[in-house]
């Protein structure tokens, strides 16, 4: 009877049980993945977006407010793209690069201590060379970040003749794109979605807010 009940667990639940193993491993392989991997290029693709959107719309939004030509707001908003995209472009690269320069050099050091007391392998090193930082990859992420978020103000204020339907329409157009693009973060990154819209949302209504209404007190005062 005992070792019929030992096939029964042996022949009948062996399956079932592995099965169940696999499927635990993974799961396990998934909720274990380093999501701080996707942290360089997603941080430069989240500013560069949140830049883009900020800066390109207080732009049009400051020269709107002294000057409501829809020619001069087009203009004002590409300028922004193309410089924007540039700035944006360069500097993540110089940064990310001197961060490779120092991290290469950490290596470096910690490689020479490494082959004075052992040996060191093949693996290691190529783990250590795929998590360097990318300084192509973080600038052309910001660049294009940077234009598809400057595109969004661009396009919303294209078509709109009238002063205040268009302001109205670049603030609207933005903050609905300031909301996306935090939730993408958020969920790209595994972080509170809430928490990530809502500072992006004010932080740029904060902008947009402040250079219209310094570019509005400035041009009151006869300068333009």
């Amino acid at each position: 009877m005992a070792s019929n009940q030992s096939c029964l667990q042996e022949g009948k639940f062996s399956i079932p049980i592995q099965n169940l193993d696999q499927q635990a491993t993974l799961e396990l392989g998934e909720n274990d993945f380093d999501y701080s991997k996707r942290s360089q290029w997603l941080r430069a693709a989240v500013l560069g977006a949140n830049d883009g959107l900020v800066s390109t719309a207080a732009l049009m939004l400051g020269v709107g407010a002294v000057k409501q030509d829809i020619k001069a707001m087009i203009i004002t908003g590409f300028a922004g793209l193309v410089a924007g995209a540039c700035s944006m472009a360069i500097g993540e690269f110089v940064s990310v690069y001197s961060q490779l320069d120092i991290e290469v050099a950490q290596a470096k050091r910690e490689k020479k201590k490494v082959d004075g007391g052992g040996e060191r392998k093949e693996g290691d090193e190529e783990e250590e060379k795929e998590g360097l930082p990318n300084p192509v990859q973080a600038a052309s992420a910001s660049a294009l970040a940077f234009s598809v978020g400057a595109m969004v103000p661009l396009i919303a204020a294209a078509f709109i003749k009238d002063y205040r339907v268009r302001v109205g329409a670049v603030v609207s157009a933005v903050s609905l794109a300031l909301v996306v693009f935090g939730c993408l973060g958020a969920a790209l990154g595994r972080a509170p979605v809430t928490r990530a819209v809502i500072r992006v949302l004010f932080g740029g209504w904060l902008a947009m807010a402040i250079t219209y209404g310094l570019t509005k007190l400035i041009g009151s005062s006869g300068l333009q």
